[in-house]
């Protein structure tokens, strides 16, 4: 990958096509995408969101982060200042031909997301035996 095909973003809400029958937000995490030989790291941040809050899926070649983020009600004291929207965390990577699908690995570690793409081991040549009929 080049350094051109990426570009950085800064905390937005996602543009949902069309209605929504949920009247909350979804923002789009930061990310961090780094290539070694072996695989591609994905590191997405998702401040105050649990490991239970997050779901991962992979349908059609895209990689779906979704992460959620609960309100936090403290009966004992008044909200003097509430910058930190509650809401969700949604977005989306094609994933290319190169990246072995059955072994996506993803885990959750204070509010940062890694999602692990292994590539797949390029076809080894080898001889096809022609059978006579």
């Amino acid at each position: 990958m080049s350094d051109q095909e990426l570009k950085v973003q800064h905390k937005q809400e996602v543009q949902h096509r069309g209605e929504t029958t949920k009247p909350e937000k979804y923002f789009i995490p930061a990310v961090d995408i780094y290539e070694s030989d072996a695989d591609v790291t994905v590191i997405a941040e998702m401040p105050g969101v649990a490991a239970t809050g997050v779901d991962v899926t992979l349908e059609d070649d895209v990689l779906t982060i979704r992460g959620r983020k609960e309100g936090e009600e403290l009966s004992h004291a008044r909200v003097l200042l509430q910058e930190y929207e509650t809401g969700s965390y949604q977005r989306r990577f094609t994933v290319a031909e190169t990246i072995d699908q059955n072994n996506i690995k993803a885990s959750m570690n204070n509010g940062m997301l890694k999602v692990v793409l292994p590539k797949a081991a390029p076809a080894k040549p080898r001889k096809i035996e022609v059978k006579v009929e």
